[in-house]
């Protein structure tokens, strides 16, 4: 991949940072960085994307040229906003402007097999895998790792999509069946039938970097972390206090801060992102979601290279926001002090949450009043609101986040 092109200075407010992509993670960091001064420009195919109502929109599609070259003209610096960005088009940006991220490390992240590798080259502990190419592979990874185990594409999926929990060994092939790409049977193969062994074999790739899936032992995990780091060009390196996280229906419903983990665990996180961004020689942001098991061992999951939903709040609950921080670091800023100011808990504002969401910040909350806790919402412009989908986030500032989980019981407005 091509180098990334130096910047020998800091970017002063009044620059102007170009982001590729334009929904709420944009529309946050243009928020963020139009306070300290600098402008802002998106890049998204969607008319009246969420960024694109609080800065200038190019509205053309993510891998069309002409329009990445405009962006490269107009703006001092180029970001992105989510990890799908085209890597090509943001090699070609890289080679034209200054993208201080580059474009290896989403390379990387797109990728969970060249991700996973790479965690692993950083010292930094992952739950055992093996590349997967034949459904002969899956049976044999099956019985190296055991089961339960979580057969993944090694591309795309997103909030559990593109995942299967195999629990016996009779759940292999109807896994493998859903998950991996057309033609990864040999040809008249139905449903439960059996190919012969020369058919097998002539359908099966070679288990390296061109597999289309990864099979992952399952970790018995107590919860799930995530740490946010952030890195300058120059390499130095902070990261917020670690979040615990609940997800329902595969989606993040909450993050609480700080985690409900010993002290001890929540300090090797930070150690383990940390070690992990530098590893990589990342720039901006750098989420890490970690398990954590029964006996304190963590794992880390995934990555993303970018401001991340369990991050959103240190908008309210921390000396600098991820959104600024991520503008400080590609802007070749000295980084932001992560202290956390309050307790806080981030609860998710999902498509059929929005009405009564708004609604009650509308109103005088005395449930809040009475637990003493302080709701921040943020809704982040989304013209189509539905089911499942993120419409926006409360960030609830609190003495004790137990206060806190005690409002999101109380309302009634997560129970579906």
């Amino acid at each position: 991949m091509p180098e990334r092109k130096t910047q020998p200075r800091m970017l002063r407010p009044g620059a102007t940072v170009g982001v590729l992509g334009g929904g709420q993670l944009g529309r946050m960091m243009a928020l963020a960085g139009s306070a300290m001064g600098y402008r802002f420009v998106a890049l998204d195919p969607a008319p009246d994307a969420p960024c694109g109502q609080v800065s200038p929109q190019i509205v053309a599609a993510y891998d069309d040229i002409d329009a990445a070259r405009e962006l490269a003209r107009r703006a001092d610096v180029i970001t992105y906003e989510f990890e799908n960005v085209d890597a090509g088009v943001a090699a070609l940006l890289a080679e034209e402007s200054y993208v201080p991220q580059g474009s290896a490390l989403l390379y990387t992240t797109q990728h969970r097999l060249r991700e996973k590798d790479a965690i692993e080259t950083a010292g930094v502990p992952v739950a055992p895998y093996r590349k997967v190419a034949s459904l002969a592979d899956l049976a044999a990874a099956a019985v190296e790792l055991g089961l339960p185990a979580v057969l993944k594409t090694v591309t795309g999926g997103y909030d559990g999509k593109g995942q299967a929990v195999i629990r016996r060994e009779d759940e292999l092939e109807e896994a493998f069946r859903r998950l991996a790409p057309e033609g990864a049977f040999p040809a008249g193969t139905a449903p439960g039938e059996t190919a012969s062994a020369a058919e097998t074999a002539s359908a099966q790739a070679p288990a390296g970097e061109d597999a289309p899936l990864v099979l992952e032992k399952f970790v018995p995990f107590q919860c799930e972390i995530s740490v946010i780091a952030a890195r300058s060009p120059g390499g130095e390196v902070r990261s917020f206090p670690p979040a615990e996280n609940i997800h329902v229906n595969n989606i993040l419903h909450l993050s609480i801060v700080p985690a409900r983990v010993p002290e001890e665990i929540r300090q090797r996180a930070c150690e383990l992102a940390e070690q992990l961004i530098a590893g990589l020689n990342a720039v901006g942001l750098l989420a890490v979601e970690m398990f954590v098991t029964e006996d304190g061992e963590l794992f880390v999951n995934e990555l993303a290279p970018r401001p991340h939903n369990s991050g959103h709040y240190t908008m309210d609950a921390c000396a600098t926001s991820q959104f600024e921080q991520h503008v400080r670091a590609v802007c070749n800023l000295p980084l932001g002090r992560t202290d956390l100011l309050t307790p806080a808990v981030m609860v998710n504002v999902l498509g059929q949450h929005l009405e009564g969401s708004v609604g009650r910040f509308c109103e005088d909350d005395e449930e809040a009043n009475r637990l003493g806790v302080i709701p921040k919402l943020h809704i982040y412009g989304k013209t189509e609101s539905k089911t499942g989908r993120k419409m926006g986030h409360i960030n609830l500032l609190c003495k004790d986040t137990a206060d806190a989980l005690a409002w999101v019981e109380q309302t009634n407005l997560w129970r579906n």
